[in-house]
Order: structure tokens, then C-alpha cells, then sequence
């Protein structure tokens, strides 16, 4: 028994491995070889549709259309499958003999009329040869026959190969409408064609339909669609008019609205964010939605606060905490207060009993995480480095597979790169280059960049240890003393690889401190003097959001441009080609 089940087992193996390499063959344009290769896999699998269809295709690749056009008439007669005589008749397409090749297309539509089941692989097989037009007639057949059979997905799709948005556009949204269940994979459809290049007309053409369908029939469906629309297209204040329109009809769920203003805020539109917050505490006696829309509205409040305004902010945060309470609810709120404690009103130890006291609640494995992660920031801020890399290191081993345990992990090579053990860093980052947070994949590849780059070119590591104390003191917010400690390396390793670098630090740092003027002479510096760099396309995006900022449009758009066509890689590339449409006019109706 043992014996024969050997023989079975190696004989499956062996099949596997004629399989494996009839397609090898095939994909490396070996044609003779595949088609013997095939040849006996039909054999020993005669109904195999798969090996059939490669058998075919050797033929053809080799010109043999005669023996390709008796194996497809012969499976005809055995199988009496329909889908076939599209296949003989491309056979004779390739031969170029269009009049025989039409007749059996139509004799393949034919057939639907007498067994419309068949119009699936038929419509299928015009589809894989290209046909897309008979593709599409074949299921317009099939529903004119019987109006119950629903094509719309497919024919969508078809139509969108042809190139023809409107029909594509119009297929989908009735599809959607009559189908709920079809709604996210519609909306992944649409969003590839709105992210396509010179795909402009299609995005007009979208919001034409939507905004005509929301007009003519007042189905919340229309306003939602609308919403998902702005959104892709970032337009949060035209997503937020939508939001409301579907919360006017349903007064029972803001959390979309929430949701909306988080998205507006992670984009930069602060603005937007503060509109739809407002709106929320206006509406809502949800204490949960009050105190996550308090958080997101004192979060903006700190990313754009002054020295001036600490004692004003550390007011309002605190009378918000008393308002709500210390507990878990409330518990980003106390990280933020902790956070603006150490690294605003320079009092770590302070800080660090606000979290200790935080340990003290009843928390979830995720929510300490995130406490200690702060308090390791904390430890980081007062040079407490191994401190710091005993929190991050509890963190990592306790959430391997979370984004927090990844987190952490790149906070533990920065804090390496900190204390200059840059070889360890190295290490670090090269494996966080894979994250699978796209962000914390960037922020590793930048650090990566940098280490590797420096050290090629300066064994002694001398600017980049200057480098990293410099980055350091961005870390703890002393502004002042990281800009005199980069133009100082500016000034001592003049001509080096640091320099580029540098410079773009110190751009961002004039930038933040509201010295547009300096931030776009430093950029520009960049620009100029290292157009090589793998920091020009941040120069370009930076300079192009301060000349937007200041109301020069043409300036910006020209900055934008030279991103788009020259840096098609960088992570600014999508944002950039957003603005440079804006500043075209693209998004005007």
C-alpha cells in the first residue's frame, strides 16, 4: 500500500514539474518546446480548458494556424462549448482574414440567444483576445433576451477599456445605487481612474454625474457618494457640505463627521478640521465625540503654538481634563498634556508623574504602550538615552506585529542615532526600510540615507556626529540652538556630503519660524548647488507651498512641475500634482 501511494505521490510531482516547466517554455517564447510540453499535459488532462488554451497559443506563436484551427474545431465537436468558436475565429484574426473571423464572432453571439448561460465565458474570451467591443455585445445580447441578468459591473469595466468615461462613470454609479454591496469595489474602480495622469476630463466627467444624480434624485446615497468623492479629491470643505446633508436626514451618527475632520487635519487643512469639529460640539451630547473632537481641535491649537501662547494653552488644556476627567476616555488628552509639558514648558519631571499617575487606570495593553512610549520620549528629551531604549525595546517585544511595536522600534534607532552609536542605527533602520507603515518606512529610509551616505564619505564621522547633535536639539524644541549648530556645519564642512542635508534642516527650520524669505533662499540654495541630491524634491515641494502661501501662483505651479515630471518616486509626488492642478484650474466646474 505504501508502495503504490509513493508511486502516486511521485507521480503528482513529477506532473507538477511538466506543468511548471511547459510555462517556463511558454513565458521565455520557446514555443516549440512548450507545445510539445503541452501537448502530453493534454493529453494526460484532455478536459483541462487551461493546457488547451497554452496548446493553442504555441500553435499560433508558430504560425501553425491549420493545426491550431482542427484542435479548436475537434474540441468544438466533443465539448460543444460556444466560447470556442470565438477562438477559431481569432485564429483566423491573426491570419488576417477578417471576413471568416467576423463569422464566427457572430455565430459565437448567436449562441447567447439560445443559451444565455454561455455568455459569461463567451464575453470573457472576447475580453482576453482583446474584442472588447463584441465583449460587450455579448452581454448587451444576453439582456435583451432576459432583463433580469444584471452585466452592469462588467460592462462598466468594458466600457472604461474603450476609453469611454461617460458610459464607464454612468454603468458604475447605476450599478452602485442598485447594488449596495457593490459600492467599495465601484469606489476602487473610479479612484484608479481619478489617480491616473491626464485623466482630468474623467474626474470632471465623475463629478458632473454624481452632482446631476444628487440634483435629480435626493436619495442620502448621492450625498455620501459625493462625500467619498471630495475626499479622493481632498477637498474636505465640499466633503464636510455632504457630511451635513446626510446628518440633516439622520440625526443619529456623527462619527463620519469626526472621521472627516481627522482626515482634513492629516492633510493639512486646519481650517476644514476646525469647520467640522465646530459642527460636532454644536451637535452632540456624546461625551466620547466631544472629547475626541476637543482633542483633535488642541492638537492643531499646539502644532501651531508660539512661546507666547504656552501659558494660554496650558490653561485651556487643563480646564478640558477637568471637565472630562482623568480616565482612559480622556487619555490621548493627558498624553498631550504631558507631551506640552516636557517639551513646551521644558518640565520633564513634571511630565512623567502626569503619566505615572495616567498607569494608574484601568488600561488595555495598547493604551499603556502608549503611555510608556511617552514616558520613553520623555527619557529621550533629558538625555536619559538608555532609559529611553529600555521603553522602547518593552514596547517592541510586547506589540511586535502593531503599528505601536513598529513605532517604537524606529524611535529606538533614532535614539541610537542620538547617542551616536550610528552603526547600530544603521542596522535599525535598514530593516525598518520594509515597514509596513509607509511613513515609518520613509522617516527609516531618510535616516538610512544619511547614515550611509556620511559615513562613505567621512570615516571619522565628524559632521555627522555634529549632524545628529544638532537633530537632537530639533527633538527637544530648542530651535534656536539647532539652527546656530547646522549653519555652523554649514561653515565648517563646506563642500562635504552633510551639506545638502543641511541645508534642507535649516530651510525647515526658517520655514517653521516664519522666516519664509530665508527658508526659500536656503532652499533655493539646495536647488542650486546640489541638483543631484536626493533632497531636491523636497526643496521643490517646500519652496512650492511657501510661494503658494504667498499668493504667487505661477511661481508655485512652476516648482510643482519640476517635482511631478523629475521626482515621480517622491512621497510628495501625489500632493504636489494636487496643488499643481489646483493652481491650473483643474478642479473648477
Amino acid at each position: 500500500m505504501k508502495f503504490i501511494a509513493a508511486i502516486l505521490l511521485f507521480s503528482c510531482f513529477a506532473f507538477g514539474q511538466n506543468e511548471q516547466l511547459a510555462q517556463y517554455y511558454f513565458d521565455k517564447g520557446d514555443f516549440g518546446k512548450a507545445l510539445l510540453s503541452y501537448e502530453e499535459l493534454v493529453k494526460a488532462q484532455p478536459q483541462n480548458a487551461i493546457y488547451f488554451q497554452k496548446l493553442i497559443e504555441s500553435h499560433q506563436q508558430l504560425s501553425k494556424f491549420a493545426e491550431a484551427k482542427m484542435l479548436i474545431e475537434d474540441r468544438i465537436q466533443k465539448y460543444k462549448q460556444a466560447h470556442l468558436l470565438v477562438e477559431l475565429g481569432y485564429n483566423y484574426h491573426l491570419q488576417k482574414n477578417e471576413v471568416q473571423a467576423k463569422k464566427y464572432y457572430e455565430e459565437a453571439l448567436e449562441k447567447i440567444k439560445t443559451s444565455q448561460n454561455e455568455v459569461y465565458t463567451i464575453a470573457s474570451t472576447f475580453e482576453r483576445r482583446s474584442l472588447i467591443e463584441y465583449a460587450l455585445r455579448a452581454y448587451q445580447t444576453a439582456r435583451e433576451i432576459d432583463s433580469r441578468y444584471n452585466f452592469n459591473y462588467q460592462m462598466a469595466v468594458l466600457y472604461g477599456q474603450l476609453g469611454n468615461h461617460e458610459m464607464m462613470i454612468n454603468t458604475f454609479l447605476d450599478e452602485a445605487y442598485a447594488n449596495a454591496n457593490s459600492v467599495i469595489v465601484i469606489q476602487s474602480q473610479l479612484s484608479r481612474f481619478m489617480n491616473e495622469d491626464a485623466e482630468e476630463a474623467f474626474v470632471s466627467q465623475l463629478r458632473k454625474s454624481l452632482l446631476l444624480r444628487a440634483q435629480k434624485n435626493q436619495d442620502v446615497f448621492w450625498n455620501q457618494f459625493l462625500s467619498w468623492f471630495y475626499i479622493q479629491q481632498k477637498e474636505y470643505n465640499k466633503a464636510f457640505i455632504q457630511e451635513k446633508a446626510v446628518y440633516m436626514r439622520n440625526r443619529e451618527n456623527l462619527l463620519n463627521i469626526v472621521n472627516l475632520a481627522q482626515l482634513a487635519m492629516e492633510e493639512g487643512e486646519p481650517a476644514a478640521a476646525r469647520d467640522i469639529l465646530s459642527f460636532v460640539l454644536e451637535n452632540t451630547d456624546d461625551p466620547e465625540l466631544e472629547i475626541q473632537s476637543h482633542f483633535f481641535l488642541t492638537k492643531m491649537k499646539l502644532d501651531a503654538i508660539t512661546p507666547d501662547g504656552s501659558a494660554t494653552f496650558d490653561a485651556e488644556l487643563t480646564s478640558v481634563l477637568d471637565t472630562f476627567g482623568r480616565s482612559a476616555y480622556t487619555l490621548q488628552l493627558q498624553l498631550m498634556h504631558a507631551h506640552f509639558t516636557a517639551f513646551h514648558l521644558m518640565n520633564p519631571e513634571k511630565a512623567k508623574l502626569m503619566l505615572e499617575q495616567a498607569l494608574d487606570l484601568p488600561l488595555n495593553k495598547f493604551q499603556q504602550s502608549e503611555i510608556k512610549m511617552k514616558l520613553a520620549d520623555i527619557l529621550l528629551f533629558e538625555q536619559k538615552f538608555n532609559q529611553a531604549l529600555l521603553y522602547y525595546s518593552q514596547i517592541e517585544e510586547d506589540l511586535k506585529n502593531d503599528a505601536i511595536g513598529h513605532e517604537a522600534s524606529l524611535k529606538a534607532a533614532r535614539t541610537s542615532y542620538f547617542k551616536e552609536d550610528f552603526e547600530w542605527a544603521q542596522k535599525q533602520f535598514k530593516e525598518l526600510k520594509s515597514a509596513s507603515s509607509q511613513l515609518i518606512a520613509n522617516d527609516a529610509l531618510e535616516y538610512f540615507l544619511l547614515l550611509t551616505d556620511n559615513t562613505a564619505a567621512d570615516s571619522t564621522q565628524t559632521a555627522l556626529k555634529k549632524f545628529a547633535k544638532a537633530d537632537y536639539l530639533v527633538y527637544q524644541n530648542k530651535p534656536s540652538e539647532a539652527l546656530a549648530r547646522f549653519l555652523d556645519i554649514l561653515q565648517q564642512h563646506k563642500g562635504e556630503e552633510i551639506e545638502a542635508v543641511t541645508l534642507l534642516r535649516i530651510g525647515t527650520l526658517y520655514e517653521k519660524s516664519g522666516d519664509v524669505a530665508k527658508a526659500l533662499e536656503t532652499y533655493q540654495k539646495l536647488l542650486a548647488q546640489h541638483a543631484e541630491s536626493i533632497y531636491v524634491d523636497e526643496a521643490l515641494f517646500f519652496s512650492a507651498n511657501i510661494q503658494n502661501r504667498l499668493g504667487r501662483p505661477e511661481e508655485a505651479k512652476s516648482l510643482y512641475e519640476k517635482l511631478i515630471f523629475n521626482h515621480p518616486d517622491s512621497i510628495h509626488f501625489v500632493e504636489a500634482r494636487k496643488q499643481f492642478r489646483t493652481l491650473r484650474g483643474d478642479t473648477n466646474l
